[in-house]
């Protein structure tokens, strides 16, 4: 599943992974996206030094055995760290769906932990290519789920995410219990304490603060691609 920062993916990956038949794995090209960029996140070099940042084993890993002998892999990405000039080859092999949410509302999250951003930080740009090139090659559009609809329907929005992807809807996947997991990334510590005393989807509240002006051509511009992406999501009935 990819998505975009400060968005409910880690809600999700705690939804699969409450699943007894699911494996989950939390942003495995992160350490490769900090060390290619250099970026200042926080916990950079112990991310780095924890996690693997050859991409190319990393793929090797994702398409290969599920681990622990689960029937599904459920791997949760930041499109963003799928940089420019990586072999995609891999990706042939998995099954995709994407989770998006209101620029707007990820925006005005996104600048209070890493002010300087560009278009390509907020995952869409690869988004929209990723979803264009899966339509082109299985001549349908992947599963894309928003946020807002996910917290509203949780257990509409996932019976058919599971329909699309071929698996059944199992009722665990709407709560779990509260603390952190071993299949967490080191950087949990940092970004990780509301989702860590969550027991399922909390529900959705809007958000009134507004975008700064500064960044209101970024919001335009994302609002642009946000929207070529709601379009084709799956919404409730």
């Amino acid at each position: 599943m990819w998505s975009g920062p400060r968005n409910i993916s880690t809600a999700m990956m705690r939804s699969w992974g409450n699943r007894a038949d699911t494996y989950v794995c939390d942003e495995p090209l992160y350490a490769h996206y900090l060390a290619a960029t250099g970026l200042p996140h926080p916990g950079r070099e112990e991310v780095i030094a924890r996690h693997e940042t050859d991409p190319c084993k990393v793929a090797a890993w994702l398409t290969g055995p599920v681990p622990g002998d689960r029937r599904i892999f459920f791997q949760k990405h930041m499109s963003h760290h799928l940089l420019a000039g990586m072999d995609r080859t891999w990706l042939a092999l998995l099954t995709h769906a994407f989770l998006i949410r209101n620029p707007a509302e990820m925006l005005t999250s996104l600048i209070k932990v890493t002010p300087r951003i560009s278009l390509a930080d907020t995952g869409l740009p690869q988004q929209v290519e990723l979803v264009a090139w899966l339509e082109s090659r299985l001549g349908r559009t992947p599963p894309i789920l928003d946020a807002r609809d996910v917290l509203e329907n949780p257990r509409t929005i996932l019976q058919s995410l599971c329909a699309k992807v071929g698996v059944r809807f199992d009722e665990a996947m709407l709560h779990w219990p509260p603390g952190p997991r071993a299949t967490d990334g080191v950087w949990a510590k940092h970004w990780y304490a509301a989702v860590e005393k969550s027991r399922g989807f909390e529900p959705y509240r809007p958000k009134v603060e507004p975008v700064p002006d500064e960044y209101r051509p970024l919001l335009l511009a994302s609002r642009e691609l946000y929207d070529v992406l709601y379009a084709k999501r799956l919404s409730p009935p």
